[in-house]
């Protein structure tokens, strides 16, 4: 019963946010059929069935005055970048201007070489901005030079129409003229005020696309997203191999090593991924925990790259990536290494094996990549050793994932060989949420989420009711006159989490 008052709590505030965003007025898009197709024309490759089927869902929300609030879901690989990408060419043809937000620098410079070359006759202006570098393309694959401030003021002005970056894109000194679509890589919280700050056109808010390549379980679908309407891209591109993924046990180490240098050998190149370390395991003694824990995240980096790099693989070009490495500047080869370079210098075939921690998780791209070997693979959950292993078998070369542990727990074993045996993205996430729990897959700090409704996601039959019932509420209007205590009891819920 407790556990029902939470969930029901949850959902209705759903049902709210998605009320409330009904009464703001976004700008009505014409649907720019011949835009489209021009530019999925001009494509090195054909979209996929599933890959249609969402864009014709966000078009169809882009044609409304009520904002669109959307989650874009697709396995690592699957395409949603394009997808959004086309959404926001829609929006130049309209005369707005597109975000699309990314949670990396590193993600954010993809994104913007992607559309790039992907839309080589736009010429309206596709810009990166990440910290203090920017950068800006008019079409035919041409870079302009252009200093920062001068950058601002046309993104002010309305000349660049498709900006990417990272949260920089929010920030005071970047002001838009006139914003219609947001777009943001894993984040699926975006408020109707953050909306409204971005739009200063005629009172509009713009409309809102979330993507995430991290597969989530159906109850927590319905219960910690259910204000965002669902675009599902299940299906990988046509030609894409099956990633051959193994549990390497300790005595089998060796051998490993032994194929991985073969496989170098042939041309192809390797990421190796350390756990991250937990905050509970830095220095108790100290009061900045923080830094400890990052000290030992990169501690722990440093050290299989020195093996690697001198024992293991003294042989081959080995460099490693954390993030405490400055962003720009300096060369792998000498001087002060930076992020930048290690990752250009990584996608450009100089380096053979990246040692990384979790910050290649995201939206790295190389397809000569084909080895994705897993340190301590135990220590992460599955949803994220299934965004690593979606680094590598981006190529047409047969791609492989090692997980190695040392672990002897039969749980581990029954974790990791469940990855093995999932046909998908959303099976394997109801497994893991099975195995760890929604506490684990959500995070530690979920506001208004006791652990009485933490366990109750795990109940589908629960969920359903919970929603049901706040639909029965929500459709006798939100003063809720014949339920007055339920009506101080949600305001109530609502300033706990910061809503109201």
């Amino acid at each position: 019963r407790f556990a029902f008052e939470e969930l029901f709590l949850i959902q209705l505030n759903n049902l709210y946010q998605k009320f409330s965003l009904s009464k703001e007025k976004a700008p009505a898009m014409d649907n720019a059929e011949r835009t489209i197709s021009n530019a999925a024309k001009n494509l090195p490759f054909e979209l996929t069935k599933s890959q249609k089927e969402a864009l014709g869902e966000i078009l169809i929300d882009l044609e409304k005055s009520e904002p669109m609030n959307r989650l874009l879901q697709g396995d690592v690989g699957s395409g949603k970048t394009i997808v959004a990408g086309l959404a926001a060419l829609v929006s130049a043809h309209n005369g707005y201007q597109s975000a699309i937000m990314a949670p990396t620098e590193i993600l954010a410079r993809q994104h913007y070489r992607t559309l790039a070359k992907l839309f080589p006759n736009f010429t309206q202006g596709i810009g990166l901005l990440v910290s203090k570098e920017v950068h800006v393309s008019y079409g035919e694959g041409l870079e302009t030079e252009i200093k920062k401030p001068t950058f601002l003021k046309e993104i002010s002005e309305g000349k660049v129409k498709i900006l990417i970056g990272t949260h920089a894109l929010i920030e005071k000194k970047v002001a838009f003229k006139n914003l219609g679509l947001v777009v943001v890589d894993e984040q699926h919280r975006f408020g109707v005020k953050q909306r409204a700050a971005l739009s200063s056109h005629a009172g509009l808010v713009s409309h809102f696309l979330s993507m995430s390549a991290t597969p989530i379980p159906r109850t927590i679908m319905m219960t910690m997203f259910g204000d965002l309407d669902l675009s599902i891209i299940s299906e990988l591109p046509k030609g894409r191999k099956e990633i051959i993924t193994k549990i390497v046990e300790p005595e089998n180490r060796d051998k490993a090593y032994a194929f991985i240098r073969g496989q170098v050998r042939r041309g192809r190149q390797v990421f190796v991924v350390c756990p991250r370390i937990e905050p509970s395991e830095a220095n108790p003694i100290s009061s900045n925990w923080s830094s400890d824990w990052e000290q030992l995240e990169i501690k722990s980096v440093k050290e299989e790259y020195e093996k690697l790099a001198k024992t293991v693989f003294p042989d081959l070009k080995v460099a490693m990536l954390h993030g405490k490495m400055p962003a720009k500047g300096g060369s792998v080869l000498g001087g002060k290494v930076t992020k930048q370079q290690v990752m250009a210098d990584f996608a450009g075939g100089k380096v053979d094996i990246l040692v990384s921690t979790s910050v290649i998780e995201v939206g790295v791209d190389v397809q000569n990549a084909t080895i994705m070997m897993i340190e301590g693979s135990e220590r992460f959950g599955l949803a994220q050793l299934y965004q690593f292993r979606g680094r590598v078998g981006r190529g047409h070369h047969q791609s492989f994932c090692f997980l190695f542990t040392e672990s002897p727990s039969k749980n581990t074993r029954d974790r990791l060989n469940s990855l093995l045996t999932a046909k998908n993205g959303l099976e394997l996430a109801e497994k893991d949420l099975r195995f760890r729990g929604p506490g684990e897959f959500l995070g530690k700090e979920q506001a208004g989420m006791p652990d009485i409704a933490m366990q109750a996601l795990q109940k589908p039959e629960l969920v359903k009711a919970s929603r049901s019932a706040a639909e029965l509420v929500a459709k006798n209007g939100w003063e809720m006159k014949n339920y007055p205590d339920l009506y101080e009891k949600f305001r109530e819920f609502r300033r706990k989490v910061h809503l109201e």
